[in-house]
């Protein structure tokens, strides 16, 4: 048996093609290994930020390819087609971290009733939720229309948790505005979500770009919604915190020197303007720094206890998927040239915010 790979070139993600893999026969997997195909998995701005940031946060190393190529990561659904484990059946649906393949062999390890790790050796040292598979066979929530939701935005609606949570943390840093680009990507939306439900009165704005002003004024999460090229009319006389989802560094220059000292937070948290350049040293106000979700998971877990950074997102994620039915039009692709299409779209900004694509290249 193959495995359909859809693979990248690393120093040049506008380069792409597809490759067969052999695969084990059933018979042949190692003791506690999963064969498992992959059918349906998300493709969003996000995983873009992962093929940027594959080298530097050793997510190429997550999933094999031939030397120079990357597997981009992507979040899905599995159904385990071969099994050595005795714990796991086959025909069981498993929701995780897969690459842009039909299939995947996983070395199950730390089986529970909820969910097990794939314990490969190349995939070790990155943060654990990138190796953690839940079981999901017959669960509603990860069914139908909504598993799909889940896809898409269940893992990019937990940064949007902890980036709320951090700002939330720090008094956020006594900014009585944040700042969001990119806001109509599904972090940025998600996140003024929580501060407009949650962080009162702060007031969230949302930068954006002209054709994109429509989408955003119509999810009701932001009080005001202002595009790039207006930024500098903002009003600079109160301290703003800034969580920047578009790595446009000209930008970032921009509204450090509007703001000046009052720029109390600049966070740095995803690349959808990868290519845009701009000033990174020397800027008035709060340093440009990295916002990294695992460390603030970690942070968390430890305080709150076990399950309690589950409770807390659940409950969060229950007041937000309500509302993504009236925000988000699923469109699904299946085989390669439908992957590469959404993939090459995705790439270069032709995707509209309202759309969320759900694909397969399983047969």
């Amino acid at each position: 048996m193959k495995s359909t790979d859809f693979i990248v070139a690393r120093n040049d993600l506008q380069q792409c093609k597809f490759i067969e893999t052999q695969l084990p026969d059933a018979a042949a997997l190692p003791d506690d290994a999963l064969l498992v195909k992959v059918d349906r998995f998300a493709f969003t701005a996000n995983n873009i930020t992962y093929a940027v940031l594959g080298e530097q946060l050793k997510y190429w190393q997550l999933f094999s390819a031939p030397e120079g190529f990357g597997n981009v990561p992507v979040w899905g659904f599995g159904e385990v087609v071969a099994s050595r484990h005795p714990a796991i059946a086959i025909g069981e649906r498993l929701f995780g971290y897969f690459p842009m393949a039909s299939h995947l062999v996983i070395e199950a390890a730390d089986v529970s009733k909820r969910g097990l790790r794939d314990a490969a050796a190349h995939r070790q040292g990155v943060a654990p939720v990138y190796n953690a598979y839940a079981r999901v066979s017959g669960d509603p929530a990860f069914a139908g229309r909504q598993g799909d939701y889940q896809a898409l935005l269940r893992p990019l609606f937990m940064l949007s948790f902890l980036v709320d949570d951090y700002l939330a943390e720090n008094d956020l840093f006594g900014a009585r505005s944040v700042l969001l680009s990119s806001a109509s990507s599904k972090t940025a939306f998600g996140l003024a979500h929580l501060l407009h439900t949650l962080r009162k009165p702060v007031r969230v704005i949302g930068l954006t770009s002209a054709g994109n002003t429509a989408f955003v004024e119509k999810l009701g999460c932001y009080d005001e919604v202002v595009t790039y090229d207006r930024v500098a009319s903002l009003p600079s006389d109160s301290p703003v915190a800034y969580v920047d989802m578009a790595g446009n560094g000209a930008l970032r220059e921009t509204l450090h020197r509007h703001f000046g000292d009052r720029m109390r937070y600049s966070g740095r948290i995803g690349l959808t303007h990868h290519d845009a350049s701009g000033v990174e040293g020397n800027l008035p106000g709060a340093k440009p720094s990295w916002f990294f979700a695992p460390d603030q998971i970690r942070k968390r877990a430890k305080e709150w206890g076990p399950g309690g950074v589950d409770a807390r997102f659940g409950a969060a994620w229950s007041g937000f998927a309500p509302k993504l039915e009236q925000w988000l039009t699923v469109t699904e692709g299946r085989g390669p040239a439908a992957v590469s299409q959404v993939y090459l779209d995705t790439l270069n900004g032709r995707v509209p915010p309202d759309q969320g694509h759900i694909l397969s290249l399983a047969e």
